[in-house]
């Protein structure tokens, strides 16, 4: 479905007023402002007595900024978030080897995600087996690859049985 002219006005304000916004409360001057705000008012305290109207002029004050800049920052994280992933599937799309199954692993669930980690913590284990620490594995090849390395090499046979005996 299509977006209206209206709609995509709109979202580039907001985009471009949140990147706007992100980009000067990230800032050295938006510190030293709000710095300076908190001075000024507690330098104001004893003009007012440190009455409770006081009080709730930086309460409030706060409250609402701290609102408004959780959403600033869920919306920058969400936007770095995705470049990030979307770089990150350039960089596996684009290696020869790489398992193309990690493009857009962020969208699996939970589950899926605990049981691809059992695949890297696997594969890490059979790295530590490897004589090369340069050697590195696919998930697609990395089982495939050490059962030929332990038929063909009596290092790692030896390595083997060496770790059964000790365990008995």
């Amino acid at each position: 479905m299509a977006k209206s002219k209206t709609d995509t006005k709109k979202n580039n304000f907001f985009e471009k007023f949140a990147n706007a916004a992100t980009k000067f409360t990230g800032s050295s001057v938006a510190f030293i402002s709000a710095t300076a705000i908190v001075i000024i008012w507690a330098v104001t305290g004893p003009i007012f007595n440190y009455s409770e109207t006081w009080q709730l002029v930086i309460n409030t004050g706060t409250t609402i900024i701290t609102f408004l800049m959780v959403f600033l920052i869920q919306k920058a994280q969400n936007k770095d978030g995705k470049a990030i992933q979307l770089k990150l599937n350039e960089l596996i799309a684009a290696q020869q080897g790489a398992s193309n199954r990690m493009v857009d692993i962020e969208d699996l669930s939970e589950k899926e995600l605990d049981q691809l980690h059992k695949f890297y913590v696997a594969i890490a284990t059979l790295a530590k087996k490897e004589a090369d620490i340069h050697c590195s594995h696919s998930i697609d090849v990395a089982k495939e690859l050490n059962e030929s390395k332990l038929k063909s090499n009596k290092h790692f046979k030896q390595h083997d049985n060496e770790s059964t005996r000790s365990k008995g």
